[in-house]
């Protein structure tokens, strides 16, 4: 069986730390990495490239900040060694978490971190920002004499394509959370609520070794009718839809994996939008091949919705947001499968596949799976869920 007739504590005994570990990402892959930024930084006109902390500083430094009011950013120059800008109290554990060779630029708190970056740089340099640089900073920047240009376009060329070893740490979280989500069916009974099933997933999460859910949204019944659920904690009944989305990380990088299926008997109606969600969902799949534009991929799916008179756009009974996300060391990053982001596919981009159907007000049908391009078209990283009854192989 697979939803229901078992016990949280009986599927966590089950659980062990994934024996399958996928390696690091080695030192000579971020060198690898920070030249390509460097060729970027030089091919937009300026002379260096900063980045903020977050989950770029992550990919070119190892290290897994978020951003704060403290400046900590990585200043790469087209010619010459990385420089990383820190706090000095943080020395320690910049040093013992940098994966990279850098120069270290230490500020106290009593000091401007902005004036390093100008010193650091000659007179009038030009300086590509990281789009998700806070305002305030560009700004001050921008008042110390040096030129400020967008460096999307140096950050997001390196990152859109995943290597063999990005690949391979995405599917390891992503047949992690396929596997809790399988555990997660079988705990599933009349009366569970809603809060049960999502710390379940959490200490399966944890149980595999993926640190814990990144996110969980666990919605019965009406609450499937919004794509991030209601307020409220509902229990179980027979005839509901189950809708579950999670994820987690394996060294930074995301899964994001969403199954709906029907715990008893339910609605022919909901059998039928079930199907077309399927369909939607294998044609976005069918529409990859390399050059193909983004958003022609998310037009494959809605022409499915349109022709079983569904949509069209985001009307709704239909499809209320994009197909799909890139997806990385973010769990939501460029490109972006939604009319309008005409990037053309490449060998190594990696998307989730949701085209979400919401019949307002009732319920919703959303299947989440992730696919990457290949020179052939697109493969699955886990398995598509096979029916409304059988939600895994």
């Amino acid at each position: 069986m697979t939803i229901g007739g078992s016990t949280a504590s009986a599927e966590l005994a089950a659980l062990r730390p994934w024996a399958d570990a996928a390696p690091a990402i080695t030192v000579q892959e971020r060198t690898a990495r920070l030249d390509r930024a460097r060729a970027l930084t030089s091919g937009l006109g300026a002379d260096a490239l900063l980045v903020q902390a977050g989950d770029s500083l992550r990919y070119f430094a190892g290290v897994p900040w978020s951003p704060s009011e403290r400046l900590v950013a990585l200043l790469l120059p087209v010619a010459g060694t990385p420089k990383l800008i820190c706090p000095a109290f943080e020395r320690g554990t910049l040093e013992a978490e940098l994966a990279i060779e850098a120069d270290l630029l230490l500020w106290e708190e009593d000091e401007d971190p902005v004036e390093l970056v100008a010193d650091a740089l000659p007179a009038g340099a030009t300086l590509a920002l990281d789009p998700l640089l806070f305002f305030g900073r560009a700004r001050k920047l921008e008042r110390t004499g040096l030129v400020t240009i967008d460096g999307a376009r140096a950050i997001d060329g390196c990152r859109l394509i995943k290597s063999p070893a990005e690949l391979a740490l995405l599917s390891q979280a992503k047949q992690m959370t396929l596997a809790v989500h399988a555990a997660a069916a079988r705990i599933l009974a009349p009366g569970i609520r809603e809060s049960e099933v999502v710390r379940f997933i959490d200490d399966a999460h944890r149980a595999l070794g993926g640190g814990g859910s990144t996110f969980c949204i666990v919605q019965f019944g009406q609450a499937t009718a919004y794509p991030h659920g209601l307020p409220g904690d509902r229990a179980l009944a027979e005839g509901d839809v189950v809708l579950v989305d999670t994820g987690c990380r394996v060294q930074g990088y995301h899964s994001d994996i969403t199954r709906t299926y029907a715990f008893g008997p339910v609605a022919d109606e909901v059998r039928a939008i079930w199907d077309i969600e399927h369909a939607a969902q294998q044609a976005a799949f069918a529409a990859v091949a390399p050059g193909v534009p983004c958003e022609a991929i998310d037009a494959a799916a809605r022409a499915v919705l349109v022709r079983e008179g569904l949509g069209p756009d985001y009307r709704l009974p239909g499809l209320p947001h994009r197909t799909g996300h890139g997806i990385g060391l973010s769990i939501h990053e460029p490109a972006y499968l939604v009319r309008g982001d005409t990037t053309p596919l490449a060998p190594g981009m990696c998307f989730s596949n949701e085209p979400m159907i919401v019949v307002p007000g009732r319920f919703g049908i959303r299947l989440e799976d992730h696919f990457h391009v290949t020179d052939a078209g697109a493969a699955w990283f886990t398995p598509p869920q096979p029916s409304i009854d059988k939600p895994f192989d």
